[in-house]
C-alpha cells in the first residue's frame, strides 16, 4: 500500500462547492469579488464539531457550468472568487488541523478550454482525441471533450496542474473519470509529482471492474469503493444481507492491495436518506460505511439526513447538490450519531484497514466481525419486524447500538427489530 501515512486517521467531509455556495445553477452567476468560496470558512467549525479530519472539494477550477468542464485547471473559477480566497480556505483548514482533497479532471475539457478553440479554428490539434466524425467527447457528452492521454504535453500540462495546486497547500487529488483514462496515463504524472509531493494522495474515481490491476497499473493510492456503496443500501432495501456479505468478501480482497475511499453518498448519486426505503435503515448504512475497513467520506448534508434524488435529465444532479446557508447550530439524531461512530473511528484507527468475517448470516439479520491485527469489533445488525438473537464466540462490552442497549459483559445479543449494536470483546 502507497497510502502517505496521514491517511490512516483521515475521514473526509466531501462538499460540492459550486452548489454549496450557491454558484450553479444561478443566473446571473455570481461575480469574483462576491468571494463566494470563503462562505465554505463558515462551515469548518461544523466540520471540526462533527469530527471530520479533512475536506474534500468538488471543482473549484474555472469552467463554464458545473466544474467538470474546465476552462482553466491554474485558475479559481471566477464564480467563487479568485486565488486570494483559495489561499485563505486552504489557512483556514490547516489552522483546524484539516486536510484538503481537490477534484481534477484530467479525462477531458469544457469546450471554453482555450486550446480547444483554437483547434476549432485552426485545425486539429493533438492534445485532444478524435474519431471520424470529428473530436471525441466523455461518454457522448458534447460539451466535454475528450483529451489525448497519449500526448507528452498533456502529461506535463497535468503535472504542472498537480504540482502548482499541491505546492499551493493541497494535500491529495480525487482523479475523476479515472476509469476512462488509460492507467499508463497516471502512471506516467503521479511518480513524477510524488517525486516533489511524497506525501499527496490520489484517489481515483471507478465505478467497477478490476480494481486492484487498475490501481497498480496506474500507481494510484485508492479507488472510489462503489461495489461497496450499491451493497449497502440495496442489501438494505431488499432484505438480502448475502449480497452485502458477497460485496464485503470482495471488499478483503482489495484490502490486501489498497485501502478504498468508502461513502455512503455522494455528489454522484441520490442522497442516501433517498436511497433506502426504510428510513429506520439509515443508521444502519452509516454503522457499516464506520465499522468497515477503508477511508471513510462523509457527503455534506447526509449529517442530518437530508433528501435529494439524482435523475437522468439535464439538472439533474441539483437536488443531491443544493446551497448551504449559514450554519445553524442545533441537536439532531442523525448528526449525533455521526458524531459518536466518527468518534469511534477516530479512536479505532485500526479501522482503516480492518477485514470483516461473517458470523452470522440471514437476509434480515448480520452478525459480523471487523478485526485488523489483535483487535476487533462485532456488529450486529437487524432490519427484521422481530428481535434478532447472537450468540458471541466470546463475552464483550456493548459499546453503541439502537434500543438502549445494556453496558455490561455480555455474551447473548438480542438486537431489536430494526435495531443494529457494536459490541468491543474481551
Amino acid at each position: 500500500m502507497t497510502d502517505p501515512g496521514w491517511v490512516q486517521h483521515a475521514i473526509w467531509w466531501q462538499i460540492y462547492p459550486l452548489g454549496f455556495v450557491g454558484a450553479f445553477p444561478a443566473e446571473p452567476p455570481p461575480a469574483a469579488d462576491e468571494h463566494r468560496l470563503l462562505r465554505i470558512v463558515e462551515w469548518l467549525d461544523h466540520a471540526v464539531g462533527l469530527g471530520v479530519s479533512g475536506v474534500a472539494l468538488g471543482p473549484v477550477f474555472a469552467s463554464r457550468t458545473h466544474g467538470y468542464d474546465t476552462t482553466d485547471h491554474l485558475r479559481i473559477d471566477p464564480r467563487l472568487g479568485d486565488d486570494g480566497d483559495f489561499d485563505e480556505l486552504v489557512s483556514e483548514c490547516r489552522q483546524r488541523g484539516l486536510r484538503v482533497l481537490l477534484d481534477g479532471v484530467f479525462n477531458h475539457v469544457g469546450i471554453d478550454f482555450p486550446r480547444y478553440r483554437a483547434a476549432l479554428a485552426n485545425g486539429p490539434d493533438d492534445w485532444f482525441r478524435r474519431h471520424r466524425n470529428g473530436f471525441a467527447t466523455f461518454e457522448g457528452h458534447g460539451e466535454l471533450i475528450a483529451l489525448n492521454h497519449e500526448n507528452p504535453e498533456v502529461v506535463a500540462y497535468t503535472i504542472e496542474v498537480m504540482d502548482h495546486w499541491l505546492g499551493r497547500g493541497a494535500d491529495g487529488w480525487r482523479l475523476d473519470a479515472a476509469y476512462a483514462v488509460a492507467p499508463s496515463f497516471w502512471a506516467a504524472v503521479l511518480p513524477e509529482v510524488r517525486r516533489r509531493y511524497p506525501e499527496a494522495w490520489f484517489v481515483g474515481e471507478v465505478i467497477h471492474g478490476d480494481y486492484p490491476a487498475l490501481l497498480q497499473a496506474g500507481t494510484l493510492d485508492s479507488l472510489t469503493q462503489y461495489e461497496l456503496w450499491k451493497a449497502i443500501w440495496s442489501s438494505l432495501n431488499d432484505a438480502n444481507f448475502h449480497e452485502l456479505d458477497w460485496a464485503l468478501q470482495r471488499h478483503n480482497e482489495f484490502l490486501d492491495t489498497f485501502v478504498p475511499l468508502t461513502f455512503i453518498g455522494n455528489h454522484d448519486v441520490s442522497r442516501i436518506a433517498s436511497q433506502l426505503d426504510d428510513a429506520r435503515h439509515l443508521e444502519h448504512a452509516l454503522v457499516l460505511l464506520l465499522t468497515t475497513g477503508g477511508t471513510p467520506s462523509i457527503y455534506a448534508g447526509d449529517e442530518w439526513a437530508w433528501r435529494g434524488v439524482k435523475e437522468e435529465r439535464a439538472g439533474g444532479d441539483d437536488a443531491v447538490r443544493p446551497e448551504f446557508g449559514r450554519p445553524q447550530p442545533g441537536p439532531h439524531d442523525t448528526l449525533s450519531l455521526h458524531q459518536y461512530l466518527i468518534g469511534l473511528r477516530r479512536r479505532n484507527p485500526w479501522l482503516h484497514t480492518a477485514t470483516t468475517e461473517a458470523l452470522q448470516l440471514t437476509n434480515t439479520g448480520y452478525v459480523y466481525r471487523t478485526r485488523a491485527g489483535d483487535r476487533a469489533l462485532v456488529v450486529a445488525l437487524n432490519i427484521d419486524d422481530k428481535p434478532l438473537s447472537a450468540q458471541l464466540t466470546a463475552a464483550g462490552r456493548i459499546i453503541a447500538g439502537s434500543g438502549a442497549p445494556p453496558t455490561e459483559r455480555v455474551q447473548q445479543l438480542v438486537v431489536p427489530p430494526h435495531g443494529w449494536v457494536i459490541v468491543e470483546p474481551g
